[in-house]
């Protein structure tokens, strides 16, 4: 009996670690962007306007408690063939091929917002793959498989190769209205 409680303390005692192994090393990964001002990644903000449309707006960082964001907010017009606002954010390094999912922190006026993906596809301005997100005036966290993305055409891929992302922007789009989404923080699933 001794030797068959010393096995089963054993099994426990590796379980526990496991167990917390990884539970420390998913709480020590960082989000790939929280928008500290001091540490932000550089990101790009642009309107339809690149391609005649009307719609206006601007991003710009700001801090609620403990969380730094950035705000896109603005007017989003179809008039002139437009319809959005965009931030968005180039990739210096392919990712690894075994990413899952995009995690977001968000908040906003109730409205829909997209995550656009551009990959080494994409190559024409238009081309690109896109899944919605809905807002609320309280700090959400979203979660985004790649397979939920959506290719703006035929000619592209079904899915997304994660090894072949090359930018990432949160975008209001496809409708008149007003924009306004707070982006906390953006992380890369496993």
């Amino acid at each position: 009996m001794l030797p068959r409680s010393r096995c089963l303390i054993c099994v426990i005692n590796v379980l526990i670690v496991s167990f917390f192994g990884v539970s420390l090393a998913m709480a020590s990964e960082k989000p790939f962007e929280s928008f500290d001002p001091n540490n932000s990644r550089s990101w790009s903000f642009f309107t339809d306007g690149v391609m005649g449309g009307i719609s206006s707006g601007k991003a710009f960082l700001g801090k609620s408690g403990p969380d730094n964001f950035v705000r896109l907010e603005g007017k989003v017009s179809t008039a002139n063939n437009g319809g959005f606002i965009q931030i968005r954010h180039s990739l210096a390094n392919y990712l690894d091929k075994d990413i899952k999912g995009i995690s977001l922190k968000v908040r906003g006026n109730g409205e829909k917002y997209y995550v656009f993906i551009r990959t080494s596809t994409t190559l024409l301005p238009w081309q690109f793959y896109s899944a919605s997100f809905e807002t609320s005036k309280n700090w959400n966290l979203i979660k985004i498989n790649l397979e939920e993305f959506q290719p703006s055409g035929r000619f592209l891929r079904k899915t997304i190769k994660s090894s072949s992302i090359k930018s990432i922007g949160i975008v209001a789009y496809g409708r008149d209205h007003n924009a306004k989404v707070d982006i906390s923080e953006i992380s890369f699933l496993k």
